[in-house]
C-alpha cells in the first residue's frame, strides 16, 4: 500500500477511534455511578414509597414511622421514606404485587397474603401453634424465619425483617366465646385464607372472607356477626362501636414482614442495602415492643368503651386445638411437614427452658 492511501485511511479512522475512546472513558466513569450496570455505589438521593394497610397510630404505623426516621438518619438524609397509611396504595396483596412490578418500593404486610406465592408461609396461619410472643420470636428470628425469607427473591421480593401483627382475637355481636362449642353458627369475617376458613368451619362457625376495608360496614349492618384481628387493630378500627363481645382466643399469631421490591433492591449499593436492612431490623424490634404495650392498653380501653371481655382458658384453647388438629395436619403436608416439624421443635425448645 502506498503512503498516500495509508494517510487517507488514517485520516478517516483516527477521528472515529478518538470518539470511541471518549465514549469508552465516559462509560467508565458512568459505571461508577451505575449508568451502565444499573447499580449505584455509595448513598444516592432517593425517595422510597412505603405503604401499609393500617393507620398511623397503629403499632404497624408507628413501626413504619420509626423505619423512616432510621433510614433518613443512617443515610444522612439522602434516602427519604414516604409513608402511605390506611391502605391508600391498596391492600396488602395489591401493594405486594406493586413491589413485584417495581412501581412501589416497600410494604409491610402480614405473611398471610404471601401464601399464594410461597405456600410455606402458610405455617404461620396454623391455629394454636404459639402460646406467647416469646415462642413466636424464636421461630421468626431463627432458621425457620430465614428459610422463608430466602424464598422471596424468586418472587421478585426481598425480606428485611419480621415484626408483629400479633395474636388474633375474636369479637362478635351475639355472645361470649369461651369454649369450642360457642363458635357454632357464628358468621365470622376472615381473611381469604384457606387454613383459617377450614379451621373456623371445623369449629362450627361460618367463615366469610372479605376485604379488610369492608369489615366495619359488614359488622355494622350485621352482614356478619363477628371478626378476628389483633387487639391493636380492633381498637384502631373502632370495632367496639359495632361489636359487644371480645373473646381473648389467641387462636393465631400473625407476623408482619418488611418487603422490598427486588427490582429496586438490585439497583441499590451495598451500603444502601445495609441501611435499609439495619433500619428494618431495628424498627421491627421497636414495633414489637410498641405492639405488646399497646395490647395491654387496648384491653383496658376497649373495656372502658363498653365491650364485654372474656379470657379463654388454656384448657379450653387445648380443646379448640384438638378440634382443628386435622386442619393443621392437612396443611402441614401441603406446606412441608419437615418445615412444620422444625417450627414445632423451636417452640418446644422455648417451652423447655
Amino acid at each position: 500500500m502506498n503512503k498516500n492511501v495509508k494517510r487517507t485511511i488514517l485520516g478517516v479512522l483516527l477521528p472515529g477511534m478518538l470518539l470511541l475512546g471518549a465514549c469508552s472513558n465516559s462509560g467508565g466513569s458512568s459505571e461508577k455511578t451505575g449508568a451502565s450496570t444499573g447499580k449505584e455505589t455509595g448513598i444516592q438521593e432517593r425517595t422510597i414509597k412505603a405503604g401499609i394497610g393500617n393507620n398511623e397510630s397503629h403499632p404497624q404505623g408507628q413501626g413504619m414511622k420509626k423505619f423512616k426516621e432510621l433510614v433518613e438518619e443512617k443515610s444522612g438524609g439522602k434516602m427519604k421514606v414516604q409513608n402511605f397509611f390506611d391502605a391508600s396504595l391498596g391492600d396488602d396483596l395489591n401493594m405486594t404485587k406493586a413491589l413485584q412490578a417495581g412501581t412501589q418500593e416497600i410494604t409491610n404486610p402480614s405473611t398471610s397474603p404471601l401464601v399464594g406465592m410461597i405456600p410455606e408461609f402458610g405455617i404461620f396461619d396454623f391455629p394454636f401453634v404459639f402460646n406467647n410472643e416469646k415462642e413466636a420470636d424464636a421461630v421468626l428470628d431463627g432458621p425457620v424465619g430465614q428459610k422463608l425469607m430466602d424464598k422471596l427473591p424468586e418472587q421478585g421480593l426481598v425480606g428485611l425483617a419480621y415484626s408483629e401483627n400479633g395474636f388474633r382475637q375474636l369479637t362478635n355481636s351475639k355472645h361470649a366465646v369461651k369454649t369450642a362449642k360457642d363458635f357454632k353458627g357464628l358468621k365470622i369475617r376472615t381473611m381469604q385464607n384457606e387454613v383459617h376458613l377450614d379451621a373456623f368451619q371445623k369449629l362450627g362457625a361460618n367463615p366469610s372472607p372479605m376485604a379488610f376495608s369492608e369489615v366495619f360496614t359488614a359488622l355494622e349492618s350485621k352482614t356478619v356477626d363477628g371478626q378476628e384481628n389483633p387487639l391493636s387493630t380492633i381498637k384502631s378500627q373502632k370495632y367496639n362501636e359495632v361489636q359487644k363481645h371480645l373473646s381473648l382466643t389467641k387462636h393465631v399469631y400473625t407476623p408482619f414482614i418488611m418487603l422490598v421490591s427486588k427490582k429496586f433492591w438490585d439497583k441499590l449499593s451495598e451500603e444502601e442495602q445495609g441501611i435499609l436492612r439495619e433500619a428494618a431490623q431495628e424498627a421491627g424490634k421497636y414495633q414489637r415492643d410498641v405492639s405488646r404495650k399497646e395490647n395491654e392498653v387496648a384491653i383496658k380501653d376497649l373495656e372502658k368503651a363498653g365491650m364485654k371481655i372474656n379470657e379463654v382458658s388454656d384448657q379450653e384453647r387445648e380443646k379448640m386445638k384438638k378440634v382443628i388438629q386435622p386442619v393443621n395436619d392437612k396443611y402441614a403436608e401441603k406446606f412441608g411437614q419437615e418445615l412444620v416439624d422444625e417450627m414445632m421443635a423451636e417452640v418446644d425448645k422455648v417451652r423447655s427452658k
